[in-house]
């Protein structure tokens, strides 16, 4: 018989077994995470181990090859912490094929997603998201790719910039304005007319290009939803795997943690371990608090998502910058008690330190996502009052 604390604050079986799997598949992996960390294309060897681990069927519903009726945001959190922890390509491949997919399975026609969801599941097919555009980043109203529909097919023109998995992709899911909306379309990455570039390459190596649609035509039922939903989907996916950032920043931090730890206490300085010398006990046992915070508003935030996403996307927007920002200060403060040996370049606390601080940007940045929730609070605020 379990506590009602142990019901308030243990994840159920069914998250812990999962963590489990995430483990040994990242334990498989951590022998060439540093190589696929460092790659610019989706490394086939972590892909395999991702593929034969059935861990990537969590991204998708369960009616197409996946574990759950629908995308659990807590399972793909409690998974992201693991793999953050050991590799950020291993972890990326994996929320990807959920993030790249999910207006498919929400909004794709019958034909789309049994074509490509079982094989997003099995890691058969790389998914991709393509939203944001050489001048476009968080304004995404301000996009000028276009989708036109003649003779039963639909035309896509744009260009696309910053895209994770490009070049590596089966497809891509595009945002572009549809007359006086915007609509999403998937376009099979082996169209004619879809060209894939790399002209940037960012401080913690990912997989990412430029995409270039000039005039693709893709069959109609290639729309996702109805013209005009594009940004209700795209926010759709937003509010199921935002929180799982959080789960990877945890992940992330609670590794750096561990290497400091590792460092301090193994190395002695004036007779005694640093682990106990001047200040570092205090910025380790910081660093411990802080991710514990930090974990328990993820897990909190990734419950609530997993019940309803939309409604919660608040929590998961909090547990995002919460967890992102911990995220960049535990690392700093391993490198700092690590002194010279955390400036190593190749190091594991250095490769912990690039991947660190992407993620206060990406999937929305600390500012933009903080100047949303002020604006949703004093709403709140407002409609308290009127009461």
């Amino acid at each position: 018989m379990t506590s009602p604390e142990a019901d308030l604050f243990e994840l159920p079986d069914r998250y812990r077994e999962l963590q489990a799997e995430a483990r040994a598949l990242a334990s498989s992996v951590a022998g060439i995470a540093a190589e696929a960390d460092e790659s610019g294309s989706v490394h086939p060897e972590v892909r395999a181990r991702l593929a034969a681990s059935g861990l990537a069927a969590v991204t998708v519903p369960a009616e197409f090859g996946g574990r759950f009726a629908r995308v659990d945001s807590l399972a793909v959190t409690v998974v992201r912490e693991v793999l953050a922890g050991v590799s950020a390509h291993l972890d990326s491949v994996f929320a990807m094929q959920g993030i790249g997919s999910y207006p498919i399975a929400i909004g794709g026609s019958d034909a789309v997603r049994k074509r490509w969801l079982p094989a997003v599941a099995g890691c058969e097919a790389i998914a991709a998201l393509a939203l944001t555009e050489p001048e476009v980043g968080s304004d995404l109203k301000a996009i000028t790719t276009t989708i036109s529909e003649q003779d039963g097919e639909l035309i896509v023109t744009g260009h696309k910039s910053f895209i994770t998995n490009a070049g590596d992709a089966a497809f891509y899911c595009v945002l572009g304005r549809e007359g006086a909306g915007y609509s999403l379309v998937l376009v099979p990455a082996s169209q004619a007319g879809v060209t894939v570039t790399h002209p940037h390459q960012i401080i913690a190596p990912h997989v990412l290009g430029d995409v270039v649609l000039d005039g693709v035509r893709v069959p109609a039922d290639h729309r996702i939803g109805q013209p005009g939903e594009g940004f209700r989907l795209a926010l759709a996916t937003l509010a199921t795997f935002r929180v799982s950032v959080a789960g990877a920043a945890v992940g992330l931090a609670q590794a750096a943690l561990d290497e400091a730890v590792r460092h301090t206490s193994s190395r002695e300085q004036f007779g005694t371990p640093l682990a106990r010398l001047g200040p570092v006990p205090s910025m380790l046992a910081r660093s411990w608090t802080d991710i514990e915070m930090a974990r328990s508003l993820t897990y909190r935030a990734a419950a609530a998502a997993a019940r309803d996403p939309l409604a919660n996307l608040y929590l998961s927007s909090m547990a995002k910058v919460a967890a992102t920002e911990v995220s960049g200060q535990v690392v700093d403060r391993a490198v700092q008690v690590m002194g010279r040996f955390g400036l190593v370049r190749g190091s594991l606390i250095e490769r912990l330190y690039r991947e660190a601080r992407p993620m206060r940007i990406y999937e929305g940045a600390t500012e933009v996502i903080l100047d949303s929730l002020a604006r949703q609070l004093i709403k709140r605020y407002a409609a308290g009052s009127e009461q």
